[in-house]
């Protein structure tokens, strides 16, 4: 499910970039072997007695064509029952034993490269240190023995999902535009789609209407064979020094519960690459009964680890705050809109409760026109610097440090190197981004729209109309 929010410009606590400190605090990891084999990362920090666990499985083995359905396996995974617990045990001793268990699937780009990947389910929970047995105890009987036979309560589950998502779209249409748009820019794109986009809500929607559910349900065991063991598998630990003696015991007894094949031949990092991806544009137009429009453009840019990122991230905030946000909102009368780069390097620039929609995508070419031609000031970059650095900096919770290094791999080091990156970008360096990524004919553009019938659209037949 989708959860991200509108880009918001945080409030900005420095005056000038001179007072943003230059460096940032390095957070200390360690990653052992634990069960043999298995990464673990421990992370020392002070957590007030609660230890946070994660473990990401890789789907590389998976087939194709269950991976549409990975996203409903992780919604029901910790809700059918395991072991000797039925649906309504289980969820009582998660209650009364952790914060909750989660498991979602994700994609994640690589820092250095726009067409390698990984993908996996990462699986999360949190407890009180005096009850992290029964917290892996109960980790540990799902993986091994999940209950995929409660027939009815699956069912209900599935509406649930689907109409969750159904109802989730007029809140997140922006970001279900924007994945859509950028599906076929790079080999993420696509397999983004299937987890977090229009296609998992369709697929909901029709698993929900299916009078016989059990061909579904047979789907299940098959995607446990390929998850739920310690194949390609990784796990982190956040927890005070004191603690970190039980969490190392409780670690290697879990992992050593799990099943593994038995020729495993270990392949960390699990990543994807397509040596014969070649990006191309589409542009899709969901039909939906909404008033308003829901409106993306997206473009494939550079890498995290590229200078040019840095900038593209200056001029995302810059574009934001000094044109998007009068043509758009202010002139369009949509509820916001804005620009905005990924991780992954696909440059966005969006609207959200649009009345318009053509003339939308006018305004994003009038947008990247304006900073082709470089008008803006010194003050305005200053001031996109520091709205990006206070989004940089905000404060990190001790559960989630060293979250970046164990999901994407992503050290300090190179973290302090885009912060240098981002410190040096200067006005010709907004310049030559702008001519040598988003103009028409130099990166790859893709397009999306949900919204009701468009005439012009319609004429169009370089559209999608779904």
């Amino acid at each position: 499910m989708i959860v991200q929010q509108l880009v918001v410009i945080p409030v900005l606590l420095q005056e000038e970039v001179s007072d943003i400190e230059p460096r940032i605090p390095f957070t200390e990891v360690e990653v052992a072997l634990a069960a043999g084999d298995t990464p673990v990362q421990y992370c020392t920090q002070p957590t007030n007695g609660v230890i946070y666990f994660r473990a990401f499985s890789s789907l590389n083995t998976l087939p194709e064509e269950l991976r549409p359905y990975v996203p409903l396996f992780c919604n029901v995974l910790t809700k059918l029952g395991c072991g000797g617990l039925d649906y309504r045990e289980l969820a009582q001793q998660v209650d009364l034993k952790t914060g909750g268990l989660a498991a979602a699937p994700h994609v994640l780009p690589d820092d250095s490269h726009l067409d390698i990947y990984e993908q996996g389910v990462l699986f999360s929970s949190f407890c009180l240190d005096r009850n992290l047995p029964d917290m892996m105890h109960l980790w540990s009987e799902i993986f091994n023995n999940p209950c995929f036979e409660a027939e009815e309560h699956f069912r209900v589950l599935v509406k649930m999902t689907a109409q969750e998502l159904s109802n989730g779209v007029p809140d997140a249409g922006h970001l279900y535009a924007s994945i859509r748009a950028g599906r076929t820019l790079a080999p993420a794109g696509d397999l983004q789609e299937t987890f977090g986009g229009m296609d998992q809500v369709k697929l909901m929607k029709r698993i929900a209407e299916m009078a016989d559910i059990k061909p579904i349900l047979r789907k299940l065991p098959r995607i446990r064979e390929h998850l739920l063991n310690c194949d390609n598998f990784r796990c982190s630990v956040n927890a005070t020094p004191q603690q970190m003696s039980q969490v190392e015991n409780s670690m290697d007894n879990f992992l050593r519960t799990l099943s593994r094949s038995k020729e495993r031949k270990p392949m960390h990092p699990h990543v994807v690459e397509d040596p014969t991806f070649k990006p191309y544009p589409m542009k899709t137009h969901f039909q939906l009964p909404f008033p308003v429009n829901y409106v993306a453009e997206c473009i494939r840019t550079a890498p995290y680890t590229a200078p040019a990122h840095a900038s593209l991230k200056i001029l995302a905030r810059l574009m934001t705050a000094k044109f998007l946000h009068t043509e758009i909102r202010e002139k369009g009368g949509a509820y916001g809109g804005g620009a905005r780069l990924s991780y992954g390097g696909i440059f966005t620039l969006y609207s959200y409760r649009d009345p318009h929609s053509t003339e939308t995508l006018q305004s994003f070419l009038k947008a990247i026109d304006w900073a082709k031609s470089g008008r803006f000031t010194q003050q305005d970059i200053n001031e996109a610097k520091l709205s990006v650095f206070a989004a940089v900096d905000a404060p990190v919770a001790p559960s989630d440090k060293g979250l970046d290094c164990f999901l994407y791999g992503l050290s300090d080091e190179a973290k302090q190197a885009h912060r240098e990156q981002l410190f040096a970008v200067r006005h010709e360096d907004l310049v030559d981004v702008s001519n040598r990524y988003l103009g028409a004919g130099r990166s790859t553009h893709g397009m999306a729209l949900l919204g009701p019938d468009n005439a012009s659209i319609a004429k169009d037949p370089s559209w999608i109309v779904r």
